[in-house]
């Protein structure tokens, strides 16, 4: 990076160790980093060491990074509300403030607006005060408005505390629980139940149930099963408190009447290995989404007396039959209608059901790429559907959907302040060939005005994991890089779920590798087409997307320029062979088990750790967490550290790590995370400096960037 080739990288000790494991010596020279605890001085002094390096690399470009900053900034409303929803008597909308990292959870009597009417429920900006991470995962006001359940974690490991507040006197219990993952209400408005992980694997295992006037935690359900984990819900129907446990390929639900909640548990179907399917009520009925006829899931109805039988009444009353073109991926139940949130094409679809008249309809969409998804519903008898819209050109967008009329309301759109114009943007679908045969589907957006013709810089970004859907966003930052000639592109590559459970599964297990040469594809086709040039193509992915960059890195490292890899799962093998740490047990039925042979092979075959290579690589940044709990600060330090041994190129190998707290996803103030992203288009825009335009009043115009890169 010009001038900055003076600063000499850090260099971390190396103390090898040996394990054999069927029959093979791995050797491991930095296992020390795993071994030693965080607040060793050492470990603490290499990963300073790294943080300072990286920082003091991209010096030359502070002045870049500022101007990032301001401009990004610069596009967000900072003092802004979202939209109020109904909740019985209140309307609850949260809101920011121009200066405040954090929201400010606010509501309003129902056609109540006068001046002084608001009610602060909860300011995050105070409960962090003097904080350098602070995050409220759960957010339940009971039926009656007078208590909120909520839970905070001021680290970053995802590790959050149940606290209960009374929204009338101000008062805030004492901690009632740690380690919470989530929180429902009773009828009654004074029992709560919630469930809890274990304290060293933060399995979600346990239930319990809790009145908060003083009596203790009853222990109601405890799941033994190292690869299941329980979630907690309550129908929108307020019917039902919904407890399921679920591995990556078997469900089981217990449930218990919320108007009774001193009863027992009951189960609605015993786990069967393979089986999936999750419960709604309305009306004297459970809906079951099942996968019991197909892999994308079907829906069928049963009363409710007769779910409790031994065996159902046959044949089962079908409301949704299983499709093979058409993911079912969610129901949402209303008193007169009912959602089906379904995924065709590798896009989101909505269709209404009228129960009155039996008539099914679309919720239609205008775009060739889009994401669209419930919004807040909190109401069970409602005449009316929110939801969000956006693509890679469309802000964020709530609707109303009248059920009945089919009109929809514009509520609200993402403000972008400053001169944005989405007719300027231009977004496409195109699809790359697998050496399959299989076609793999390219979201991408740049400016209209831009030629094509192989000289262009592009960012890919991939996930492609857990059968989770990368769905194209509008990002207002990212018309920093859109405005100085990037293309930005996803690839929706096999391992996650955009084109249903199939596709999912053809990425996943013994077929990883399909993600990974997926991707490698996506990038060959959008060279080939004209999109861009191998020394203008910069990848981007976090957490499995990190696993991504890191295989493909190794596999393929001519055909980028650059990588940032975020929170990285890049020692997969050390990781998967070690039961205790967090949630990896559950994972094999995603990657494998190592400690059989056959799939100890396999991984070892890809993983980014043991794949490293004497040859050239791309330049990189590498970002992590100290207190990350998904994936190990020590991961990406030791892929760093490894590859700075092996790599033969000069090019940047940054590593940043946010040694203050922080969490899987980095910083949790809003300013601070725009900082962070600042430095992270820096980087890019370090990478391929001479080869963008500079924005000048909101167009296309001279150069911009940092010193050319080594």
């Amino acid at each position: 990076m010009g001038r900055e080739r003076a600063i000499l990288p850090p260099v971390a000790q190396r103390i090898p160790r040996q394990v054999t494991i069927h029959g093979y010596v791995e050797t491991d020279e930095y296992a020390w980093l795993a071994d030693k605890t965080k607040t060793d001085p050492e470990v603490l002094g290499y990963l300073k060491a790294e943080n300072d390096y990286a920082i003091a690399m991209m010096e030359s470009t502070s002045e870049l990074q500022e101007s990032l900053y301001r401009e990004m900034l610069g596009r967000i409303q900072e003092t802004d509300q979202n939209v109020p929803y109904r909740k019985g008597g209140w309307h609850y909308y949260s809101r920011t403030e121009e200066g405040r990292q954090y929201p400010i959870y606010c509501r309003r009597r129902v056609a109540t607006e006068e001046i002084g009417a608001e009610e602060v429920v909860l300011d995050l900006n105070q409960l962090a005060e003097g904080r350098a991470y602070f995050s409220v995962g759960d957010y339940e006001v009971s039926d009656d408005g007078r208590r909120l359940a909520f839970t905070t974690d001021a680290e970053g490991f995802r590790q959050y505390d149940l606290f209960v507040k009374n929204l009338e006197t101000g008062e805030v219990t004492p901690r009632l629980a740690e380690r919470v993952t989530g929180v429902v209400w009773a009828d009654d408005n004074r029992t709560l139940f919630y469930t809890e992980e274990d304290e060293v694997t933060k399995r979600s295992n346990r239930f319990y149930r809790c009145q908060i006037d003083g009596r203790g935690a009853e222990l109601l359900y405890e799941e033994k099963d190292e690869l299941y984990r329980i979630g907690v819900a309550r129908t929108r129907s307020g019917g039902y408190i919904v407890l399921t446990s679920s591995s990556f390929t078997t469900s089981e639900v217990h449930y218990l009447a919320a108007a009774r909640p001193a009863g027992d548990l009951r189960r609605l179907r015993a786990r069967r290995e393979g089986h999936e399917y999750y419960l709604d009520h309305l009306s004297g009925t459970f809906y079951v989404r099942t996968n019991d006829r197909g892999k994308n899931f079907r829906l069928v109805r049963i009363p409710v007396e007769a779910a409790e039988l031994t065996e159902w009444p046959e044949p089962v009353e079908e409301v949704i039959p299983h499709r093979v073109e058409t993911m079912l991926e969610e129901v949402d139940c209303f008193a007169g209608h009912l959602l089906a949130l379904e995924r065709e094409d590798g896009l989101s679809r909505m269709r209404v059901l009228d129960l009155g008249n039996g008539e099914w309809h679309s919720i239609e969409f205008p775009e060739p790429v889009y994401v669209a998804g419930p919004h807040v519903n909190a109401e069970f008898e409602s005449k009316t559907y929110r939801f969000s819209y956006e693509s890679l050109v469309t802000p964020r967008s709530v609707f109303e959907y009248d059920l009945g009329t089919r009109d929809r309301q514009l509520l609200k759109q993402q403000p972008v302040l400053g001169d944005f114009d989405p007719q300027l943007y231009r977004s496409e679908r195109l699809f790359a060939t697998a050496s399959d045969g299989t076609r793999i589907p390219i979201s991408i957006i740049y400016r209209r005005e831009l030629e094509l013709n192989g000289q262009r810089p592009l960012l890919l970004e991939g996930y492609g994991s857990y059968g989770i859907s990368n769905d194209v966003d509008f990002s207002s930052n990212r018309l920093s890089l859109l405005d100085r000639g990037l293309v930005y592109a996803v690839a929706h590559i096999r391992g996650g779920g955009e084109l249903g459970k199939e596709w999912h599964d053809q990425g996943k297990m013994m077929q990883k590798m399909n993600t990974f040469t997926d991707f490698i594809c996506c990038a060959e086709h959008l060279v080939g087409e004209g999109y861009t040039s191998p020394d203008r193509l910069i990848i981007m992915g976090g957490s499995a997307g990190g696993l991504l960059m890191g295989a493909v890195s190794n596999l393929r490292p001519d055909l980028f320029k650059a990588v940032l890899s975020y929170v990285p799962f890049v020692d997969v093998m050390n990781t998967m062979l070690d039961a205790s740490l967090p949630l990896t047990v559950g994972e094999y039925l995603e990657w494998g088990n190592p400690n059989e042979q056959p799939a100890w092979e396999y991984m070892r075959s890809y993983s980014p750790y043991e794949n490293i290579e004497a040859k050239e690589y791309p330049a990189m940044l590498i970002r992590t967490s100290l207190n990350d709990s998904q994936v190990m600060y020590w991961e990406p330090a030791k892929y760093v550290a490894r590859m700075r041994t092996l790599k033969t190129d000069q090019n940047p190998l940054l590593f940043r790590i946010k040694l203050e707290p922080g969490g899987h996803g980095g910083a949790s103030g809003r300013y601070d995370r725009l900082r962070d992203l600042a430095y992270d288009y820096a980087f890019i825009l370090n990478q391929v400096d001479g080869q963008v335009d500079g924005q000048v009043d909101g167009q296309v115009g001279g150069p911009v960037g940092g010193e050319a890169g080594d």
